[in-house]
């Protein structure tokens, strides 16, 4: 399969854009302290992502990426439209999270798809370290909602293995 380089870099550029104001907006609505904080911390690392893609674009239609994060996302993208969704319906850190969840398990295998077609060793390498910065954005996400739910912590298996 034949991509367009630049053009998957754009996408991508724009996927950690609405990634980011997914976060944003979680956070915001968020009353759980551990949860708001971490979809802060996650919508500064999709900020990241974003200018890591933005290095590697060679497009003139997105001069400064500031400038292009600032403006307001795509309602229409999958990130922004569930979570907006979510906000209208029921807002819940467990529904959102879950909804995390989901939405960094497809991203992770739509790099990882993306990278194995990419002849660039220099453009493959940022695809494939999102990937693994999204994987580690899986395992996040599992842990809180793990905590949030009231489930054993990875850090207290061995107490409860011991007793």
């Amino acid at each position: 399969m034949v991509i367009d380089v630049q053009e998957a870099v754009k996408r991508s550029i724009m996927t950690e854009k609405n990634a980011m104001y997914f976060y944003q907006l979680g956070a915001e609505m968020m009353k759980d302290q551990s949860a708001r904080e971490l979809f802060e911390l996650l919508a500064r690392e999709e900020r990241e992502h974003a200018a890591q893609f933005h290095r590697i674009y060679k497009g003139v239609d997105i001069p400064s990426l500031e400038v292009f994060l600032d403006t307001p996302p795509d309602n229409t993208s999958s990130w922004v439209s569930s979570i907006s969704r979510l906000i209208a319906a029921s807002f819940s850190e467990k529904k959102a999270m879950e909804l995390a969840l989901e939405r960094e398990k497809n991203l992770e295998e739509t790099l990882m798809e993306t990278a194995a077609t990419i002849a660039d060793p220099e453009v493959r390498a940022v695809f494939e370290m999102n990937a693994r910065e999204t994987r580690n954005h899986y395992l996040l996400i599992e842990s809180d909602y793990a905590r949030l739910m009231g489930m054993v912590n990875e850090l207290d298996m061995d107490t409860y293995v011991r007793e």
